[in-house]
């Protein structure tokens, strides 16, 4: 019987600006395809012909702990590649103790930033969303996808 690898620690870049300890969770891109029914004369029913990704595809979410004044200034940015964000942790085996880095490189711009309800005393959180133009993925030094949407 084996053990799920977990994740264990995280960390966030944000154009280079250390967060650790400030990030607190990160929803990866769903990377999905877009596919189109084709049907050509003679075939007896349709196919479904590749795209290439869906839009949306490299979306990502994440969440800090508080606020963030870099965001808010972020926000402006008119290129499509504006804003670098680069997520570093682990994940680990509890069984076997492996422990393999990870890595996403995202470039793109944020689309929504909420900060939800801020009440005098309680903790609050902020709650990113990016649409992105590049994403690459990489674990235990093995790139499992980089995709460059402008170039």
């Amino acid at each position: 019987m084996a053990l799920p690898r977990k994740l264990k620690h995280l960390n966030l870049f944000n154009d280079g600006n250390n967060w650790q300890g400030i990030v607190e969770s990160l929803t990866l891109p769903k990377f999905t395809r877009k596919f189109e029914k084709y049907r050509g004369g003679g075939m007896p029913g349709a196919v479904d012909v590749d795209m290439g990704l869906d839009d949306g595809a490299l979306d990502t979410e994440f969440s800090i702990g508080g606020t963030e004044l870099l965001l808010f200034k972020q926000m402006g940015k008119a290129t499509v590649d504006g804003i670098q964000l680069r997520f570093t942790g682990s994940i680990q085996r509890d069984d076997t103790g492996e422990v393999q880095a990870v890595e996403l490189v995202v470039r793109g711009r944020h689309k929504e930033v909420d900060s939800g309800e801020w009440k005098t005393g309680e903790s609050s959180s902020t709650k990113v969303s990016s649409t992105n133009s590049y994403a690459k993925l990489t674990i235990n030094g093995e790139v499992l996808y980089e995709v460059d949407l402008v170039n």
